[in-house]
């Protein structure tokens, strides 16, 4: 038996449950989400590592149509942030519309319609296909030679076992970026010893984080407006940071500064200070922020290792030099499988073509949300749709309209919609010109850019343009299949 829907989304996440929020706000009331795990949350469900918390304000970190206005310090950690998701299903009044447990493996256009294959054979199908599969829930693992042979414990950071000991045990922490530095400092006061693997040092500023004072959190209880002024006010000025991503401007120099003085004051060991300063402009990786990952480098029981990796021998971990780093745990701390952005699904379109060969030079969607040849088909944290300087949750609201006007349409004109090839083309050539002279398309290598030096994460200007250029579903930009 087959299901049928007129909308069907990937992934209850934060943009999946989000885009059904909105949906309902639309009276687009038959659409069906379809949930791998037997939860909702997406990353926040999946990262339960030590420290886990969102480097955006938590005011910022939040739908303008739900405010999270008991949320309890500036930046939000994982527990207050599932919980925040699992409010969204039950204010959106969601759980009818969830199906856990529930994998997406394949969708394939059929003529005028998306038929859904599940890990379990069952089929469902829609005239509308929503992919919020985001960017950062499929753990990365390099292949280093000997992996499999360690004969201690080991695991990625987004696979934190609920049960696991690690007082008196000599622990690895493979990777040192977004994830490693909220965990590092809270593994540092367990183990007996921690030895973080560099490759290579990233640019931090201070966090500031703190908890707000019960008589800011009664008022924001007390009025939400004054909550909303807040995050509206926090939106303005995270925009006036853009320029910071704009490689050798002003904004740009003033920022390595504060992360050069943070660096001095927190770490005045000069040979160690030396080897956490990067050699790459400011914002051409992810800029991390945190106010304790260099004081657990100082730490006694801290050691920082910067030579390569050659392989893991069932004692640990042995370096270029030849040194065997003895240890009873690895941490996997090396980030998610970011530029495919399908995933394990296969998605095939017009004439059955693959997503995977149509992105097989580097993922591209008009306005980060459709692909020609692929009808009725939207992205939510599609391509260039990240962001290095704001709250992305706004551009997820962005696209939630959009794609819900275009649902609209595609169900009261009962059409297949098509993105204009020489449209997406144009689009695309724009935004990546626009790139030129960005941190993102600097020397270096990140999850920005794909193996080419093509930026495919990111979005090139400021959140309002984004927000402007999506506030009305185009219409002149599609053409009618069928």
């Amino acid at each position: 038996m087959t299901a049928e829907y007129d909308i069907v989304i990937l992934g209850a996440g934060l943009g999946g449950i989000g885009m059904g929020c909105v949906l309902q706000q639309h009276k687009l009331t038959d659409f069906r989400i379809l949930e791998k795990a037997d939860a909702p949350g997406g990353t926040w469900r999946e990262n339960r590592y030590p420290g886990a918390a969102c480097d955006t304000e938590s005011h910022l970190y939040c739908y303008s149509f739900n405010l999270h206005t008991s949320v309890s310090r500036t930046y939000a950690q994982q527990p207050e942030l599932l919980a925040y998701a699992e409010r969204l299903v039950r204010d959106g009044e969601l759980t009818p519309h969830i199906d856990y447990n529930a994998e997406i493996v394949a969708a394939d256009w059929t003529g005028d319609r998306w038929t859904i294959r599940l890990r379990n054979g069952d089929l469902a199908t829609a005239k509308v296909f929503v992919a919020a599969w985001g960017q950062l829930n499929r753990p990365q693992t390099p292949d280093v030679p000997g992996r499999e042979s360690f004969a201690g414990q080991q695991f990625h950071s987004a696979e934190w076992p609920a049960q696991i000991d690690l007082a008196g045990k000599r622990v690895a922490s493979i990777g040192n970026a977004a994830s490693a530095v909220q965990y590092v400092p809270e593994v540092a006061k367990q183990a007996a010893h921690l030895e973080v693997f560099q490759r290579s040092p990233n640019w931090i500023v201070p966090r500031g984080d703190r908890l707000y004072t019960g008589d800011e959190l009664d008022s924001y209880a007390r009025d939400p407006e004054i909550f909303r002024e807040s995050k509206n006010a926090l939106f303005a000025w995270r925009e006036t940071t853009f320029q910071r991503m704009r490689e050798g401007s002003e904004d740009a120099r003033e920022i390595e500064q504060q992360a050069r003085a943070h660096l001095a004051a927190q770490v005045p060991d000069a040979a160690l200070a030396a080897r956490l300063l990067p050699d790459f402009p400011l914002g051409c990786k992810r800029v991390l922020r945190s106010d304790d990952y260099y004081p657990a480098l100082m730490r006694d029981n801290v050691s920082l290792v910067t030579d390569g990796i050659e392989r893991i021998v069932p004692e640990g971990i042995v370096t270029r030099d030849g040194t065997l780093h003895a240890v009873d745990v690895i941490v996997w701390g090396t980030g998610f499988e970011t530029q495919s952005f399908q995933g394990p699904v296969e998605v095939h379109g017009v004439d059955g073509v693959s997503l995977r060969d149509a992105w097989a030079d580097g993922a591209r969607a008009y306005k980060g949300m459709t692909v020609p040849g692929f009808p009725n088909f939207f992205l939510v944290y599609g391509p260039n749709t990240n962001l290095g300087h704001n709250g992305v949750l706004t551009m997820f609201e962005a696209q939630f309209g959009y794609i819900a006007q275009a649902a609209q349409t595609v169900l009261d004109e009962q059409v297949s919609l098509d993105v204009l090839g020489d449209v997406a083309q144009t689009y695309d050539d724009a935004l990546q010109s626009e790139m030129d002279g960005s941190a993102w398309a600097g020397d270096c290598t990140s999850w920005y850019k794909n193996a080419d030096g093509r930026v495919v994460n990111n979005w090139s200007g400021l959140v309002q343009s984004y927000v402007d250029q999506t506030r009305d579903f185009d219409r002149v930009a599609y053409r009618t299949v069928a």
